[in-house]
């Protein structure tokens, strides 16, 4: 069996200078009343890190990125910029710009106004603002767009509008607010990967608040996954994914077929579990004792599903009944019930039309399921 600490290792991760952070949050709480929305957080953002603040709707995402900005005062905490304290800093003299959700495009204005308004309202001479301008317009294509005005575009292109007068600025922190929240799937999955190449063009340091996982999944270097106020996991995309340190976390970031365990035996790096499916060894350590109740998860796309029962007997293997199918295209969903009554989620992916797929599978029919230790997560409450 693979030791997962040592596979966690492994992990790939962005080169950053961790000597010195560029963003410092301190133990930094917000209260509204007696509702605390942002709840004794601690955090070290590094230049050139494009980061994703993720949660659901009410997780106080907003209120720490709004922190950031100066709109919304710590109720006790410290929030800290290249060193400097921002306490009693307004928002326009701290080395920060916001791109809001909505864009909050000036409607009476050109594209080449919107982008320079903040250089002018900052007293900048006419040439440099006149030169920065025409560099956005590049840096996000949109040459030749200059006299249009917000109406006369598309949702994408409002979206780079935005960006490039978030940037013209040349903030030391830009702050993104859902910034693809506005556009539809496809373009918002294009766009992407475009907010990804101009950030490490401009080297700007990013943090976008999201609560679409798949989003943050793309951007990030890094992910802090939110829940009521408090940082739950932060991590790469792939640690957040691959080794989830809690059930919360497995089920938000994508999905997992989760199983209640009790540990038999510990024995330096190697786990005895009894579960509903049977005894399951997992070759990791762990500091729970005998008898301590754990959780176990297993992504649906790392088993896998087929009609022969002894098609392997590596891994763990057990069988059960086709009891639903959802065709997604280039994958397809299968809820299998097995034998001992649970109901797991198991995703395949759909290498060949379904008219040369000799292997697809019905409803009510018998399959056998496997999957490796390896990829079984052990998962805190």
């Amino acid at each position: 069996m693979v030791n997962q600490s040592s596979v966690r290792s492994l992990v790939n991760k962005p080169a950053l200078n961790t000597d010195k952070p560029l963003l410092q949050i301190r133990n930094v709480t917000k209260k509204f009343g007696e509702f605390v929305a942002v709840n004794n957080v601690d955090l070290n953002i590094y230049a050139g890190e494009l980061f994703c603040l993720l949660g659901g709707s009410g997780c106080g995402k907003s209120t720490l990125l709004r922190m950031l900005a100066g709109f919304e005062t710590p109720s006790s905490g410290q929030i800290l910029i290249d060193g400097k304290d921002m306490s009693g800093v307004p928002p326009y003299q701290r080395p920060t710009n916001m791109m809001f959700q909505n864009y909050a495009l000036f409607p009476h204005m050109s594209v080449e106004r919107n982008i320079a308004f903040g250089l002018e309202q900052d007293g900048i001479h006419k040439s440099e603002i006149k030169d920065r301008t025409h560099n956005m317009l590049r840096l996000v294509e949109l040459q030749g767009y200059e006299k249009r005005r917000p109406n006369q575009l598309s949702g994408g292109q409002r979206q780079r509008v935005a960006l490039a007068r978030a940037l013209v600025k040349e903030p030391k922190l830009l702050l993104l607010d859902e910034p693809l929240g506005a556009l539809d799937k496809k373009l918002r999955e294009h766009t992407q990967f475009e907010l990804m190449n101009i950030q490490e063009k401009v080297g700007v340091t990013f943090v976008v608040v999201t609560h679409d996982q798949e989003e943050a999944m793309v951007l990030a270097t890094r992910i802090a996954v939110m829940d009521k106020g408090q940082f739950i996991q932060i991590g790469s995309p792939t640690e957040i994914y691959e080794y989830p340190e809690n059930r919360f976390v497995a089920n938000f970031i994508g999905s997992a077929n989760i199983f209640e365990g009790t540990i038999l035996e510990n024995n330096n790096n190697s786990l005895k579990i009894a579960t509903e499916l049977g005894e399951i060894t997992l070759e990791q350590s762990s500091a729970l004792g005998v008898g301590a109740s754990v959780f176990l998860g297993v992504r649906p796309e790392k088993i896998s599903i087929s009609k022969d029962p002894s098609a392997s007997t590596d891994g763990y293997t057990t069988s059960g009944v086709v009891e639903d199918i959802g065709y997604l295209g280039n994958t397809s969903r299968y809820k299998i019930r097995l034998d001992q009554g649970t109901l797991v989620d198991v995703t395949a992916q759909n290498h060949l039309r379904p008219q040369n797929r000799t292997h697809a599978f019905s409803w009510e029919e018998k399959v056998t399921l496997r999957w490796d230790a390896s990829n079984i997560m052990l998962l805190k409450k």
